[in-house]
């Protein structure tokens, strides 16, 4: 079975692409292990995503088709220090209409699947698991566990941090441990968020509180190892007073609506994101700290540009042609690097119990805070 793009892992960033590429002359095939299923309830798997990527998922279709009783706009967002430090962010006074889109990733995820089984120039492989990867001169060939080939001109590996079309293909990446673990659940509040996000850099990590609708919340707490397993251990009642307490009782009291669920947290760099017959995207180029909250949009806008490169290929090139696909790395390196490192600065800046250090930092976020066009311009780059 031959293709133009193989692209292996159907998460948010490789299903992204697929369906990006719907109006190019590509044939496209998708590997992926099982399809996306719809949690009961409420998905502990939260995003925030940009303007500019809710606007891409428009402009494949996606977003329109969203439930909009499950997706909440970000109005304001409220940071604070470890200290009297405070910066507050609006939509309003940036004259935009939202500052992001909070979802949840299986939402996004469906809509995105249900988008590529309709797809004329696409074909799924679901299940299916990869399982031997040749890289010729001429095309590249990836054996699945049953034993069916498929033949490509590009390979792309979307199957998350630890890739093994990555590994497949001798790429080796730096994996950097934060001793920090993402601890995720959702909750109810006994008082309105009114379409805020918040987020505080405490001693014990990071801790956010992102809107859902009505009434509920996300959080992400970027804890120590220690302290993430002592709160993954907690009762309901307790959890819910503690999260409450970190929070600084901003909205009130909390009842819990999701168990919480815990992710360690690394940075990882690859070295490049294209080699000959073969294109890196999502988790599987790079993952940052969650205090951004970058990281999935960081993948969709990877699907994006890929997607443009791929659509820009005239007919006499070979689409997996190295120096063609160098146009997507060029795009895209400048803004992962300087993501990746202002997070980790700003994770060790704030992780830093150094007393004159604590107060700096605080002092920053105060005289950022009071200098609008600094402000508009942090509003500007994270809406994309």
């Amino acid at each position: 079975m031959n293709y133009d793009v193989i692209i292996v892992g159907g998460g948010l960033a490789g299903l992204s692409l697929a369906v990006a590429l719907r109006k190019s002359r590509l044939s496209v095939a998708l590997v992926e292990g099982r399809p996306p299923v719809r949690p009961e309830g409420w998905d502990t798997r939260i995003y925030a995503l940009s303007p500019a990527n809710a606007s891409f998922l428009g402009a494949i279709g996606v977003w329109p088709h969203l439930d909009e009783a499950r997706l909440t706009p970000v109005r304001k967002m409220v940071v604070r220090g470890d200290g009297a430090g405070v910066l507050e962010f609006s939509a309003y006074q940036s004259g935009v209409g939202e500052l992001a889109w909070i979802a949840e990733a299986s939402l996004v995820q469906l809509e995105l699947w249900e988008s590529a089984k309709r797809q004329g120039n696409l074909e799924l492989f679901c299940p299916a698991k990869p399982a031997l990867l040749d890289i010729g001169d001429d095309s590249a060939v990836l054996e699945l566990a049953d034993r069916r080939t498929l033949t490509g001109k590009l390979i792309v590996a979307a199957d998350g941090a630890d890739s093994w079309t990555r590994a497949a293909a001798g790429i080796e990446v730096e994996f950097k441990p934060y001793d920090r673990v993402g601890v995720v659940a959702n909750f109810s509040a006994a008082r309105p968020h009114r379409e805020t996000a918040f987020q505080w850099f405490r001693d014990d990590g990071v801790l956010a509180y992102l809107p859902l609708p009505g009434n509920l919340i996300s959080i992400v707490w970027s804890a120590p190892t220690a302290l993430a397993e002592e709160l993954l251990r907690l009762d309901e009642a307790a959890l819910c007073e503690r999260v409450a307490a970190a929070g600084e009782c901003a909205l009130g009291r909390l009842k819990l609506v999701t168990p919480p669920v815990g992710f360690p947290l690394r940075l990882m760099r690859a070295p490049r994101f294209v080699s000959h017959r073969f294109a890196l995207i999502g988790d599987a180029a790079h993952t940052i700290h969650p205090l951004s909250g970058h990281g999935i949009n960081l993948g969709f806008q990877d699907a994006q540009s890929l997607a443009e490169v791929l659509s820009a290929c005239p007919p006499h090139i070979d689409c997996g042609d190295l120096q063609w696909l160098r146009r997507h790395e060029r795009a895209r390196r400048e803004e992962v690097v300087a993501l990746q490192s202002v997070t980790d600065g700003l994770f060790r800046l704030f992780g830093t119990p150094f007393p004159p250090l604590a107060a700096l930092r605080n002092l920053g976020l105060n005289l950022v805070d009071r200098l609008p066009v600094v402000k508009d311009f942090f509003v500007r780059y994270a809406m994309g």
